[in-house]
């Protein structure tokens, strides 16, 4: 089973219009449901044949809405109840420019009580768990250093973790030591302070990662690794909505630590679910045929280290 931990967990609303046009009034079709970063993997992993469970708070008229969505989808959940209201991400898909702008809400103010309980609940849910994916924005009142402590849980249980976050919460969590973090350009350069893939992993490195596995977008993945380095790059480009994406390659990751397949394995899997993601309209979901073709053609190469970087 793949544990997710959402500490954020959000209802996901789709706009979706013709064309995007700011200060124009437009008419959307619209479509809502349970979202947040690990309950998008999780609906990969199930998505695959796999279980998955998803953690997280959850709480008011939203949160109730959102795992309503989640029993109908037949996703098992076990979130921690909060009294605030669980967050709405709107994000507004334009069709002709192939583009999606997002606007993502805050979160619940969560207590240190509250906080607590969801420490109970992941612990239970660790015992049974193959891997397990802390990934997301933290809520307000969560500590700073919540993925640190939650790591260290998921270590003691014997359980190798994924962790996919920005800023403080992936800088801080780096101190417990996850198995694999998955950042994308960007976040590997605001952590870091360096646009270069092979200084910015190393670093990572240094504070605690055991792998990284960096997404340059379209570009496909460098994974470092105690085993080595590899460059993977998906044959075909894809056009879609982005949304989702890295999200559809962190289930690959944590699906290849719990049933121990080879990092070349890992990657051809996380960078075809990646773009078959794109091609799918929703985040969480991917095109099934797109995935297959996909997967016939990524390349992996392995890479000297000092070769890990951009281009």
């Amino acid at each position: 089973m793949i544990l997710t931990v959402t500490l954020n967990l959000a209802l996901d609303v789709t706009y979706r219009v013709p064309r995007l046009r700011p200060g124009a009034t437009h008419r959307v079709s619209v479509e809502q449901r349970a979202g947040g970063k690990g309950v998008n993997v999780a609906r990969v992993v199930a998505a695959l044949g796999a279980d998955a469970v998803v953690c997280g708070f959850a709480g008011g008229g939203t949160g109730q809405v959102a795992l309503a969505e989640l029993d109908v989808a037949g996703i098992p959940a076990r979130t921690t109840p909060v009294a605030g209201e669980s967050r709405r991400t709107v994000t507004v898909v334009d069709a002709q420019a192939g583009e999606a702008t997002g606007f993502w809400e805050p979160g619940p103010m969560v207590t240190e009580a509250e906080w607590e309980a969801l420490l109970r609940d992941v612990t239970a849910e660790l015992a049974r768990a193959g891997a397990a994916v802390l990934s997301g924005s933290l809520p307000p009142g969560v500590p700073a250093h919540a993925y640190a402590i939650l790591a260290d849980r998921a270590s003691r249980a014997g359980v190798p973790v994924v962790l996919d976050a920005d800023g403080d919460a992936l800088r801080r969590g780096l101190a417990g030591r996850p198995e694999v973090v998955k950042p994308n350009r960007e976040e590997l350069a605001g952590v870091t302070g360096t646009a270069d893939v092979r200084e910015g992993t190393a670093r990572l490195r240094e504070l605690g990662a055991r792998s990284v596995v960096a997404s340059l977008g379209a570009d496909g993945l460098v994974a470092v690794t105690d085993d080595g380095c590899w460059r993977a790059r998906p044959a075909h480009p894809a056009a879609g909505n982005p949304t989702g994406a890295g999200d559809a390659g962190v289930a690959a990751l944590a699906l290849g630590l719990a049933r121990g397949w080879s990092w070349p394995e890992r990657l051809t899997e996380a960078v075809a679910l990646s773009a078959a993601a794109v091609s799918a309209p929703l985040a969480g979901s991917f095109d099934a045929d797109a995935y297959r073709r996909q997967r016939d053609d990524v390349s992996v190469e392995a890479l000297p280290m000092a070769a890990a970087r951009e281009g």
